[in-house]
């Protein structure tokens, strides 16, 4: 009970801190007059907690389970979160199509690493970091040269103005920006605090319950750390601004399968590439993401795309537990 309680109260804080960092940031980026589209791709596409928790966990030799949270909270932006947003909200989607293509191929990207070694390296996380400069740096020309850009400061800031409710990014704050900027270097201190006492947790119920690494990390852990994208995509579809949301899912899931675990391979050493992530886990990453893709593509997303997406995960999450959740972790 007390590596559970541990768990769960470093996820809580790892939650909440995300959340207000988050929107610290924001505050910061405001006052420079930063465009909402690279808010939406930079500050909730890199998941600052994700990246905290995997490095800790890689750091405490915990490597599989490291793994299991890149590939377990990339399926969860499509299988939870992007199903979730268009059950509740469904809405008309316009996202240019090298954006689609990109967030498609991405977990492709991160295969052709894993398929061709069996274990990942410092050098193949400098790779993965560099894939996903590449992506941020294309987003950003891209923007900068349309005439109509994908994600418009007008356009969120009038529909803003139209909720009753204020939306996640574009909350009006009194503080100065680099009043922002010193809260959130405390809710960065929030992150590591978090991130270290669920990796504690971790440990122990690995040890506990005899729970396969990869499995807990692409399951229960991916659980806690997708009820913060769930708020930040939910509530911009069902305030009518959809493109932060779609932002969120895009940005998250390239960030996962290169910067993240880019991050991770750095602060950590080697990963070692389990079979259960070669046969398991990254062909259910590349077919959920791929099916996204094409739901959004279509210009409209459906409350049943959002049915298809949701069973699908479950059916994942089924799959993992009683086929690939019971291998003996060493301590």
């Amino acid at each position: 009970m007390g590596s559970l309680f541990v768990f769960a109260a470093g996820a809580a804080l790892l939650i909440y801190s995300a959340e207000k960092l988050i929107g610290y940031l924001v505050g910061a980026a405001s006052g420079l007059k930063i465009s909402v589209f690279l808010l939406a791709i930079v500050f909730t596409g890199i998941e600052f907690d994700d990246v905290v928790l995997g490095v800790a966990l890689n750091l405490e030799d915990l490597d599989d389970v490291a793994l299991g949270l890149v590939m377990g909270t990339a399926i969860s932006y499509t299988g939870v979160v992007l199903a979730l947003a268009a059950i509740i909200a469904p809405t008309t989607v316009r996202i240019p199509r090298d954006y689609l293509a990109i967030f498609a191929v991405a977990p492709l990207l991160m295969g052709a690493f894993l398929l061709t070694a069996s274990s990942l390296t410092v050098l193949d996380g400098l790779l993965l970091l560099g894939l996903f400069a590449l992506f941020t740096a294309y987003v950003a020309v891209r923007e900068l040269r349309r005439e109509e850009p994908t994600f418009r400061n007008a356009e969120v800031c009038e529909e803003a103005e139209k909720s009753d409710d204020r939306l996640p990014f574009t909350a009006s704050r009194k503080l100065p920006g680099w009043a922002d900027l010193g809260l959130a270097v405390v809710a960065l201190a929030g992150l590591v605090i978090g991130a270290a006492a669920t990796s504690i947790g971790t440990q122990g119920i690995l040890l506990t319950y005899g729970i396969g690494g990869t499995a807990f990390g692409a399951t229960i852990i991916t659980v806690a750390l997708t009820l913060e994208d769930i708020f930040l995509t939910v509530e911009p579809f069902r305030r009518g601004v959809p493109a932060i949301g779609i932002g969120n899912v895009i940005g998250s899931t390239v960030f996962s399968v290169t910067g993240k675990l880019g991050v991770v391979l750095l602060s950590g050493g080697a990963i070692e590439v389990g079979p259960d992530v070669l046969r398991w886990h990254l062909p259910v990453l590349v077919g959920m993401t791929a099916l996204a893709a094409l739901f959004l593509h279509r210009g409209r997303l459906r409350r049943w795309h959002g049915g298809v997406l949701l069973g699908l995960y479950v059916a994942y999450w089924i799959v993992s537990f009683a086929v690939f959740g019971s291998a003996p972790v060493e301590s």
